[in-house]
């Protein structure tokens, strides 16, 4: 339901103490903010994959799961990426969440500790119950596959 809260359990890793818990930045942001748990400013070349820690674990309720997604902003501004983006963070998973950025850009660019590196979405999940049929009930676009419609 729109407006709905729910409690989500997190627990700051000891290298996090001093970062924030991810926060809300306006009342109609639907993705809080998570923040680098760096020690010392970590340089990402173009081209480079980096795993950025964020001192935080959760419990997620069962039935949901939190989604990192890139933050629009530095994508647009610096060529900053997410990669296996949306991430999924599993209800049983009680690790410390990580940000995998990638540098599309041109330049370098520095995360220094405190930084808001990505957004996190908390999503309903569905589970699907498969059942096997010998012929799917037919569509107008049936099998047409990328760019069928021009």
């Amino acid at each position: 339901m729109p407006g709905e809260s729910l409690k989500l359990l997190v627990k700051k890793e000891a290298h996090a103490i001093d970062i924030p818990l991810p926060g809300y930045m306006t009342e109609g942001s639907s993705g809080m903010d998570l923040y680098a748990a760096v020690d010392d400013e970590i340089i990402i070349a173009p081209g480079e994959i980096t795993l950025i820690p964020t001192g935080l674990t959760v419990a997620v309720p069962s039935g949901y799961e939190l989604q990192i997604r890139p933050r629009s902003g530095m994508a647009a501004k610096h060529g900053i990426g997410i990669l296996n983006s949306p991430g999924t963070i599993d209800s049983d998973y009680r690790g410390e969440i990580k940000v995998v950025m990638i540098n599309l850009g041109q330049k370098i660019f520095a995360v220094k500790r405190c930084d808001r590196i990505a957004q996190m979405v908390l999503c309903p999940v569905l589970r699907a119950i498969f059942e096997e049929i010998d012929i799917l009930p037919p569509t107008v676009r049936s099998d047409g596959g990328f760019g069928h419609t021009g």
